[in-house]
């Protein structure tokens, strides 16, 4: 959500692609991120540790990203104006969000971490109003409500294992992730911006990659990874599908799609997260889980609608 959102923030060109076109590239970009969390659960499956397996992605994305950006043209400085949100999303979103998804979805299932992650933007409208003294409307509130029923779903009392430490944390890890997100998000929204996002993103997430990979270092020591085919193509995917040609690519869509739909439209993502996560991974669909999913998805939907109708 928040990348699609900082990718539409600022004024770009006029459309390139045939809509066709556009919603294909959007379809592979849904389904690109919603892989994203199944791979990134794989990784650490096969033995890598949580903070090392974003390093290498974001060093990855990177990497593959410079010379895209030097391709497309689009290969800039940043300028003064827009330094504070290069800061704020390499920060927020790149490391803290990337770096606590890591350590939270080491400690459980990856569908239920999508979910967690995926409540953001509830908590973008409530800041919006704290903030950046948006007035919430009665949708947006109707929005918020909804949202906090899936996660009470999904926090069960007579379900949920309060005794489950591992599990305690690792929820306790992707929420704090959201919360970390959105607030890079209302920064998105209260940027005056110079460039456009994706002339920024490199310097994002070579940010993030500095900072991942001194994090690493400080709490997991050097890596100790056991290569091979499997996990080369992992992170392959997770840096150079996950991150630089999703961030190209939604760059692309923005240009030939109105904001709303593809707002609404990235909501599908969750859903076929929580979708590779069974079939790949062979986690359990729980209908709390499903409801929660529903739930979340419907309130985010609402305060989407209520946001672009303004």
């Amino acid at each position: 959500m928040s990348q699609a959102a900082a990718l539409s923030a600022a004024p770009v060109s006029n459309p390139t692609l045939s809509k066709r076109a556009a919603l294909v590239l959007f379809a592979i970009v849904i389904f690109t991120w919603g892989f994203n969390w199944t791979v990134t659960k794989l990784i650490l499956q096969y033995g890598a540790t949580p903070l090392w397996t974003i390093a290498i992605r974001s060093a990855i994305a990177a990497v593959f990203l410079l010379p895209l950006l030097m391709w497309k043209g689009e290969l800039i400085v940043p300028r003064r104006g827009d330094w504070p949100v290069v800061i704020s999303i390499g920060v927020l979103h790149m490391t803290a969000f990337a770096a606590l998804v890591g350590l939270g979805l080491s400690l459980i299932p990856a569908g239920r971490s999508i979910v967690l992650g995926y409540t953001t933007p509830l908590w973008v409208a409530p800041g919006a109003a704290l903030f950046l003294r948006e007035r919430l409307s009665r949708m947006q509130v109707v929005g918020v409500v909804l949202g906090i029923a899936g996660l009470a779903l999904i926090f069960n009392p007579l379900a949920f294992d309060w005794s489950d430490r591992k599990a305690l944390l690792g929820n306790a890890l992707i929420m704090l992730a959201a919360f970390c997100w959105a607030a890079s998000i209302l920064h998105v929204r209260a940027h005056k911006w110079v460039s456009t996002p994706f002339q920024l993103v490199f310097w994002e997430v070579l940010l993030a990659t500095v900072l991942l990979i001194v994090i690493a270092f400080a709490f997991e020591g050097a890596p100790n990874l056991r290569w091979g085919w499997q996990m080369i193509a992992l992170f392959l995917y997770g840096g150079v599908f996950g991150v630089a040609l999703a961030y190209w690519a939604m760059a692309m869509v923005n240009r030939s799609l109105p904001a709303l739909t593809t707002s609404l439209g990235i909501l599908a993502t969750p859903v076929v997260g929580v979708l590779s996560a069974v079939v790949a991974l062979n986690e359990a669909l729980s209908l709390p889980l499903v409801g929660a999913m529903l739930l979340i998805g419907g309130g985010i939907a609402l305060g989407t609608l209520e946001h672009w109708r303004r």
